[in-house]
């Protein structure tokens, strides 16, 4: 029996071998004829059960072909099929030239754009989300950057902090917090901050931050886009909108673990599978399991996150996409010192300052759960051969359990020791930092709901591309979070509290210190202790924003292009009704068709600011204050190439951003607000994508930028940078090459990092100037990829590099680190 066996085994290794030896393969690219790469075109080789689609690089693959002449089938939506003949030869690969695919003269069909590659990576050409229509970045008047899901791959991206970095003229201010209502993290973007709030157009919101998992492109729009996003979700400074995965027909997808530095432990799993045998229904899921610990002496996170996504195609006319994600992470907040607002400052750099980097001054029983749930779904329908109706509804669930805490510099107790009953010793060569501590519950529900129809036909002989849509937006804020306690002081400096007294710090029992330099108390069930008899919030505040928008690109030529848009908003609260208009203008002409453009642009932006109750310092009296709405107006030139057949991208641009009616902190009484102030950004910005020869990619960025407050009677920040500009100039670079042929191929490595300038994150006339240092953080990478296998290895901080961000507060960010995923593909 044995032997039997054996023979079987034998006899059919031999004719795998046999059938190997007299079988090849058949690879190539697929383009359009303006050089643009195809993805999801369909290949066939006539007469036999072998088939392949091409990737988002244009690229297919066919194998264990027998020996013989074939033809080729290759056949897209909108393209005139292809055949062509191929000859396959045993035990080798034949490397045809580029596909070229002949457009039909087709109608607009659906607006899904699928991920279209093109000679780079790092890159996308088409875009249908930033200007609410397909169009050419090279068309589009607008300024915007891709973080490609390639490009998350091979820097084993982990955090959506770290995608960011790869974008110019963009960087972080604030870590998630995970609060309430606006617990994500923060960013300045031109100048002004603002938070990831889109997904596919749409409002997701978050308190945490945003999984990678289910990312496939990141689109950075700069400049005030309230013409076709409107107010709530963005900034004068941009947005940023992140595109999900999308299912495909056919099976496939690929499972991943990474580990590294500091614990950290990711799982991902991209999962798709056609639901029947045409492929017209596909389910894709994304998901991810993900702990890490902090480089800090305590802290963590730790989430899931599932992203199921469904496709329909009715037929050739009606379609429908749906996106959900579940995420739930729980983590302590990072270290955010704040300085103190009230008196000058006792210290204004790091070094006077004396903190150390490895001290977060927290436990790991001060934590912040942070569910989320978003849905989205999608209808396509063709009305004709020029038009579609786009529906799209949205909702959402945000929430903030736990507890918060962060660090307020105390100084204004100790600018004269007579003022102080008892004795501090040694106080000089230190300060003091107050934590305070809340206990989240808070939940922020949204809805939206979108009508939108979108042409491409024309008048006079003009190309028309038009999108007109109707949208209603609704955000409500269920706030059941307690107010802030005082737990312990935290002293920060050279030497240890001594002789504090009790009048000043209260008393706490020594074995609730942490150190010598701690008296706070960190276990969970002390802290609820702390909070037992402070009172809760029982806010309930909604926001209804209705808006109608149209948008129009006509062509006089083909290489002039003119973008005419105006939006109107009515924003409605319980107490308060706005309306506000906001136009949009932009020309495009291209000396060389889709190769050279230079272009302008007139933006418009606003903000609906929702009626605040401030209190009086002097009569403890709380009134209501209404405002008019903000207005921001950009106005911007520069140039976008599109050269080599898609190998290189880039963009030059120069900007003028001036807002008014801005609503300030009251600079003597932090709890009021005063609308009066006025304030330009103005600045350049350089990016560049380029794949110069075959496995080299690279991505470039440069960004310099002026911020000033130049009208307001708060003289305390008048003619200064505001603290929410960030650094002035910021750079990032990342080159990558990948060996495709001989025994090294598949093997790559990269190389690449970032650059900010001094940080003057505490800006004011009297309390002074706290300025983070510059800093450039190198990182390299070393990877490993076949057809079904990956190795990618990336050491982050290559010198060890002490940074930190922050706005009006002290962020550390991370030492050295490394990750190291293997990933297996199917």
């Amino acid at each position: 029996m044995k032997l039997t066996n054996s023979l079987i085994i034998l006899f059919l290794l031999s004719v795998q071998f046999s059938f190997a030896q007299n079988t090849g393969s058949v690879e190539g690219i697929v383009i359009n004829s303006s050089g643009d790469l195809l993805s999801d075109v369909n290949i066939e080789v006539e007469g036999l059960q072998i088939g392949d689609e091409t990737n988002n690089r244009g690229e297919f693959r066919l194998s264990n072909i027998p020996q013989g002449n074939y033809t080729l089938q290759i056949s897209y939506v909108g393209y005139e099929t292809q055949h062509l003949e191929v000859n396959v030869q045993p035990g080798t690969t034949t490397d045809i030239a580029s596909v070229v695919l002949i457009g039909k003269q087709e109608k607009l069909g659906t607006v899904v754009v699928k991920g279209n590659g093109n000679g780079n990576k790092f890159t996308r050409i088409t875009s249908v989300g930033v200007a609410k229509m397909p169009l050419k970045k090279i068309e589009n008047p607008q300024v915007y950057n891709n973080i490609t899901a390639e490009l998350l791959q091979e820097q084993v991206i982990t955090s959506f902090d770290q995608a960011v970095k790869n974008a110019p003229g963009i960087t972080k201010l604030w870590e998630s917090t995970g609060r309430g209502n606006d617990g994500a993290g923060y960013f300045s973007l031109r100048g002004f901050p603002v938070q990831p709030t889109m997904v596919n157009g749409l409002p997701a919101l978050t308190n945490g931050s945003p999984d990678p998992a289910n990312i496939e492109n990141i689109e950075i729009i700069k400049g005030p886009s309230g013409t076709l996003y409107g107010s709530s979700l963005i900034s004068y400074g941009g947005l940023i909108n992140i595109t999900t995965k999308k299912p495909y027909s056919y099976f496939g997808g690929n499972i991943s673990y990474t580990l590294g530095s500091f614990g950290l432990n990711r799982v991902t799993a991209d999962i798709n599978t056609p639901l029947d045998e045409t492929g017209d229904v596909a389910l894709r899921i994304n998901t991810a399991y993900h702990t890490e610990n902090s480089f800090q002496d305590a802290g963590f996170n730790k989430s899931l996150f599932v992203a199921p996504s469904l496709s329909y195609k009715v037929n050739e006319k009606l379609s429908f996409f749906v996106n959900t994600e579940f995420y739930n992470g729980e983590s302590t907040n990072p270290l955010m010192l704040f300085v103190d607002r009230a008196a000058p400052l006792r210290a204004t750099n790091l070094e006077e300052l004396g903190y150390n980097i490895e001290r977060s001054y927290t436990s790991n029983d001060l934590t912040v759960e942070n569910p989320t749930f978003s849905l989205q779904a999608e209808m396509y329908y063709e009305l004709s051969d020029n038009w579609t109706s786009q529906t799209a509804v949205s909702t959402g669930s945000a929430k903030a359990l736990g507890n918060y805490s962060y660090l307020y510099e105390t100084t204004r107790f100790y600018q004269g020791l007579e003022e102080v009953p008892g004795e501090v010793t040694n106080l000089s060569d230190g300060l003091v930092f107050s934590r305070y501590v809340s206990n989240q519950n808070s939940t922020t529900l949204s809805t939206d709901i979108q009508q939108n129809f979108i042409g491409d036909f024309e008048i006079a002989g003009m190309r028309n591309r038009t999108v007109a849509g109707l949208d209603y937006f609704s955000r409500k804020v269920i706030d059941n979070s307690s107010g802030y306690v005082k737990n312990g002081d935290v002293y920060i400096g050279e030497a240890s509290l001594q002789n504090v007294n009790e009048s000043v710090f209260g008393i706490y029992e020594p074995a609730n210190y942490i150190t010598d330099d701690d008296s706070g108390i960190l276990s969970k069930e002390a802290t609820a202790g702390l909070l037992e008899d402070i009172n809760r919030n029982n806010n309930i505040a909604q926001e209804d924003i209705y808006s109608a928008y149209i948008s129009n690109v006509l062509n006089f030529t083909p290489q002039l292009a003119l973008m005419t848009s105006l939006r109107l908003d009515q924003f409605e609260t319980e107490t308060n009704s706005q309306t506000a208009l906001s136009p949009k203008f932009g020309v495009v002409y291209q000396p060389v068709l889709d190769k050279v453009a230079l272009f302008a642009n007139y933006m418009d932006g606003f903000s609906n600011v929702g009626p605040r109750q401030v209190d009086n310092l002097e009569t403890g009296e709380t009134r209501t204050i209404v405002f008019d709405p903000e207005r921001a107006k950009q106005f911007e030139v520069g140039t976008k190439f599109n050269l080599l057949q898609n190998h290189l991208s880039a963009t030059l641009s120069y900007y003028d951003i001036q807002v008014s009616n801005m609503v300030m902190q009251d600079a003597e009484n932090p709890f009021n607000l005063v609308q009066d102030g006025e304030q330009y950004s103005r600045g350049f910005e350089a990016s560049l994508t380029a794949s110069p020869f075959g496995g080299l990619n690279l991505i470039a960025g440069l960004s310099h930028n002026q911020s000033e407050l130049t009208a307001s009677d708060q003289t305390e920040f008048l003619g200064r940078r505001p603290e929410s500009a960030g650094p002035e100039t910021l750079a990032n670079f990342w080159a990558s090459y990948r060996f495709k042929q001989g025994d090294l191929k598949g093997f790559g490595l990269g190389f690449g990092g970032n650059y900010a300038s001094e940080n003057m994150i505490f800006n004011r006339r009297t309390a002074g100037v706290f300025t983070l240092p510059s800093y450039t953080i190198l990182n390299a990478s070393l990877f490993y990829n076949v057809d079904k296998f990956g190795i990618n290895l990336k050491l982050n901080n290559l010198t060890n590099e002490e940074y930190y961000t922050g706005w009006s507060t002290i962020n550390p960010q991370r030492p050295r680190n490394v990750a190291a995923s293997v990933t297996y593909k199917f």
